[in-house]
């Protein structure tokens, strides 16, 4: 007897998950096998969703945040038809093929082992590490509250829903109820998290570890809570989407139980299926409980090709071509709103964004600390750029990060359009929900003190790993914090944001070299930007575009990562005797001991290195006109720990910095203590 339709469908993606795990050798089969009924739900039945058109900007968002359980939103991509989109344009093909499917997790399969953002259409963040999904999906949700407030007229061209599917160990991460708590009190009734109460993690039964009541949990943040006794009950299923959204005023959570590894007759029910393929055997067994029609491996039924068609691929072109109609009328009717939105969409910067940060701070001997100048270039390259918004974990009055523009306002549950988030002290959940803002086509910043970036790392990892170009912004950058000792004093920081892939770490030395360092985070697509601020004034440099004298090279330098500041030649080499290299507050250090060293007849170049990411992004022919090899006597300084120096120092050169935590005391007596000093880089220099 054959099954109806809808469960024939949901036990093809049960069926292609268990192929594909055990095709793989290695994988999650389980929980796809038991939350296939709500991927087919919400693909062919709920979700704004266009298959042919997976970058709509108004689609229904859907957030793997159990990533593991890659397998079930893979076989439902290719079972709905999502198309691959490769730099916004078609290829032609199916974002997930059947190959793909029967070479999951291998080498060059759009079907890694975890979803993986830009990697495979449709796939809208990369979720791995668990909880970062869901705190992603609340700044999907306040983008698509953001974009409607900001930019609909006369119909709701920009606001969108956002859905979670998540597990016991999503729940358990604290990343998750920081993001859940931000949620409620923004009252984001867009966002909807469904939790798959299925009591199972890797090592056996949550009893081990968790015996909380979530329900009890959610609905003192002020979630809406709604319960699903059998994640097969369709019609339950459907009832509690439908409360989702009647729901205007909280975020949603749908608790719904189920088995792991549903309708497997050996393992279902048992962390046995949870990360290892089933075997042979058992799909067999299991193919048969439910009621499969083939022993095909990969078969996809006829008539379940024809039920995607009929529903979410006939309904997502409906709803495309509706919007896209009335998005050309918008387009006639707002049109300075609408180029405003063709440009966001685009990735690209809105004609004059820049004419605010062209001015050059004069110099200034006492000048001002750099997150002050920072505060001032943020604010000038936000009214150059209308989307681009963000916040601080509780600490902008210290972070300078604040938006003060008269139209700027606070995001919140009255200002939609508001463009100042105030995160609490959520660090993590800060920089994933930037995260989410930023795959929304925003540009997003998040801000705190540099030595808490230990609390957002994981976020900033998935920032890099997606390349969004999410702006985080550190103050109070080193011992220079004084007082408040070694707790809030980072030393190894640098080094450790340095070491992630694709992270531009940016340390400038005055108030020109922030201005330039905000011009290349404005200009780049691909890359989280961390500008390390001081809390203590810094000297703003005299500058030249042909320096003489105490004049400096143009801070346009700091676009190249590291440049030649102030230099000195020995006539009789047509080199410098010394290579002086430091970013940030100790530049003005190398500034002084090369008057020093100059007095003494030693020709010293002084190099400042605002980001080695960038530096090395540079012709080899640049690097070795900055940093020549023939010149060995080479001292790097900085207030942290040498680690990432060595390979511009060389074996020869010294490092002056820090090797232990700080102290509490005042800066200037802390450099002191701490030999970072004019005296220690003179010494350096002439022991050689």
């Amino acid at each position: 007897m054959r099954l109806p339709l809808e469960n024939l469908a949901i036990n093809t993606i049960r069926t292609l998950s268990m192929d594909a795990v055990q095709a793989a050798k290695s994988g999650h089969p389980g929980a796809p096998m038991a939350q296939a009924p709500v991927a087919y739900l919400l693909y062919n039945e709920r979700m704004k969703y266009n298959p042919a058109q997976p970058l709509w900007a108004a689609r229904d968002r859907f957030v793997l945040s159990c990533g593991h359980a890659s397998a079930l939103l893979y076989s439902t991509l290719h079972l709905v038809g999502t198309q691959q989109f490769e730099n916004g344009s078609p290829t032609g093909e199916l974002a997930v093929r059947l190959e793909d499917l029967k070479n999951f997790r291998q080498l060059g399969s759009r079907c890694p082992g975890h979803p993986e953002f830009g990697h495979t259409s449709g796939v809208e963040i990369t979720t791995g590490p668990l909880g970062q999904g869901l705190a992603s999906s609340v700044g999907m949700a306040i983008s698509a509250q953001w974009m409607a407030a900001k930019y609909n007229r006369d119909k709701d061209l920009f606001g969108f829903n956002v859905y979670a599917l998540c597990g016991d160990g999503c729940m358990m991460e604290g990343v998750s109820s920081e993001a859940a708590s931000l949620a409620a009190h923004l009252k984001l009734a867009n966002l909807c998290w469904i939790y798959d109460d299925n009591t199972i993690t890797i090592e056996g039964d949550t009893s081990l570890a968790f015996s909380e009541d979530v329900a009890k949990r959610f609905d003192a943040y002020g979630w809406n809570v709604l319960k699903v006794a059998d994640m097969n009950d369709l019609g339950a299923l459907r009832d509690a989407l439908d409360a989702f959204v009647e729901e205007k005023e909280r975020p949603t959570l749908i608790i719904v139980k189920s088995v792991i590894g549903f309708g497997s007759p050996n393992k279902a029910g048992s962390h046995d299926v949870h990360g290892a393929p089933l075997g042979e055997e058992e799909i067999r067994l299991t193919k048969q409980n439910l009621g499969w029609v083939s022993e095909e491996s990969f078969f996809v039924p006829d008539e379940v090709r024809e039920v995607f068609r009929n529903g979410v691929q006939a309904r997502g072109a409906q709803l495309y071509t509706e919007w896209e109609a009335d998005f050309n009328d918008y387009c006639q009717k707002y049109p300075n709103e609408a180029q405003e939105i063709k440009t966001l969409l685009a990735g690209a910067l809105p004609e004059g964004w820049d004419a605010g940060i062209g001015q050059m701070w004069s110099a200034d001997e006492k000048g001002t600390a750099s997150r002050n100048s920072s505060g001032k270039v943020l604010n000038q390259l936000a009214q150059g750029i209308p989307w681009l918004l963000g916040g601080s974990a509780d600490l902008a009055p210290s972070n300078k990060s604040n938006l003060t523009f008269p139209e700027a306002g606070d995001f919140s549950w009255e200002n939609r359009a508001g463009r100042n988030f105030h995160f609490g002290v959520r660090e993590f959940a800060m920089g994933a929900i930037c995260n989410g803002i930023a795959t929304c086509g925003l540009r997003s910043y998040g801000a705190t003190f540099f030595v808490f970036c230990d609390y957002l790392r994981p976020a900033m990892r998935m920032s890099a790993l997606m390349k969004l170009p999410v702006l985080y912004i550190f103050t109070h950058d080193s011992i220079g914090v004084g007082e408040d000792g070694p707790t809030h004093q980072p030393v190894e920081h640098l080094a450790s944001l340095r070491a992630i892939p694709n992270m531009v770490v940016l340390r400038p030395a005055d108030a020109n070299e922030v201005r330039y360092a905000y011009r290349w985070y404005a200009e780049n697509k691909t890359s989280p930007v961390a500008l390390i601020l001081t809390r203590q004034d810094l000297p703003t440099l005299r500058r030249s575009l042909e320096p003489e004298g105490d004049a400096c090279a143009c801070s346009c330098g700091v676009l190249k990562g590291a440049y030649v500041l102030r230099d000195a030649t020995n006539p009789a080499t047509n080199l410098p005797d010394a290579i002086l290299m430091a970013s940030g507050s100790e530049v003005h250090l190398c500034l002084d001991a090369q008057k020093r060293l100059a007095a003494d007849g030693i020709f010293a170049r002084v190099v400042s290195v605002p980001s080695m990411e960038i530096f090395e992004r540079q012709t080899q022919e640049y690097k070795e006109s900055v940093l020549p090899s023939l010149v060995r006597n080479r001292v790097a300084v900085e207030a942290g720990i040498e680690l990432g120096w060595r390979k511009y120092l060389r074996c020869s050169g010294k490092f002056i910095g820090m090797d232990d935590f700080g102290a509490s005391a005042p800066f200037k007596k802390l450099y002191e203590y701490f030999g970072i000093t004019t005296d220690a880089i003179v010494s350096a220099v002439k022991d050689v």
